[in-house]
């Protein structure tokens, strides 16, 4: 595969590279490249390039998972060029190739997506108060255990529509509405996406010799070093 030939069938890598002259005002602006060993120019620079070898590097790194696709970048490039373009791109090659589950970050994309995915397509929602408790996520603390025991009240008072066919806050999603969803997530290519993020990630885990739900939890909690 050339890699290189392949981003540039991305409108996202078309739309975000247009002619750096490397002068690094993106990475200025950048928040992700003030917390992370990241630097868009770089990424933007090595593309531009065309290093098959480079561009093989970068989809098997974390590097190309710190961006945050605030698009930061975007409004400051002097050239319009767009960084966060480049990245997106970058992440949808390495979940087809497979090369994301090389690196840490990269297979953490399986724990989004069994979350944030998975409550989009079955609630419409990217966090649904259902699905959030104490044993997956134990920073909510005690507190939030007690609203999810007593959500329909609680809810109930802050004026919310939690389950109920009408408008408002924490509504149910019509099925009719759901089912469009899901043909959209069909037609974008995005179902794929997760089936292979799926068969990705069940290799790695017989490399590790662990079963899927075990990974799931060693991605989940934070690899251990």
């Amino acid at each position: 595969m050339n890699f290189l030939q392949e981003l540039k069938k991305d409108i996202r890598f078309i739309e975000g590279l247009k002619a750096c002259i490397n002068c690094g005002v993106c990475t200025a602006i950048c928040p992700a490249a003030a917390f992370n060993n990241y630097d868009p120019r770089q990424i933007a620079d090595t593309i531009q390039r065309g290093n098959e070898a480079e561009i093989e590097q970068l989809l098997k790194s974390d590097t190309i998972w710190y961006c945050g696709e605030c698009l930061s970048c975007k409004t400051r490039c002097p050239r319009g060029n767009t960084p966060g373009y480049i990245i997106q791109a970058l992440r949808a090659l390495s979940i087809e190739t497979g090369f994301f589950i090389e690196s840490e970050q990269g297979r953490k994309q399986l724990a989004i997506k069994r979350t944030v995915g998975e409550h989009i397509l079955k609630y419409g929602y990217c966090v649904y108060i259902d699905e959030v408790d104490t044993n997956m996520y134990p920073e909510q603390g005690p507190v939030w255990d007690w609203l999810k025991q007593n959500r329909q009240q609680v809810l109930e008072r802050l004026g919310t529509s939690y389950q109920k066919d009408e408008s408002g806050t924490l509504r149910q999603i019509p099925e009719q509405s759901l089912n469009d969803l899901r043909r959209i997530f069909d037609e974008t290519g995005a179902t794929e996406r997760f089936e292979k993020l799926e068969k990705h990630s069940a290799l790695k885990a017989n490399e590790m010799d662990m079963n899927k739900e075990a990974y799931f939890n060693y991605l989940y909690n934070g690899e251990q070093k």
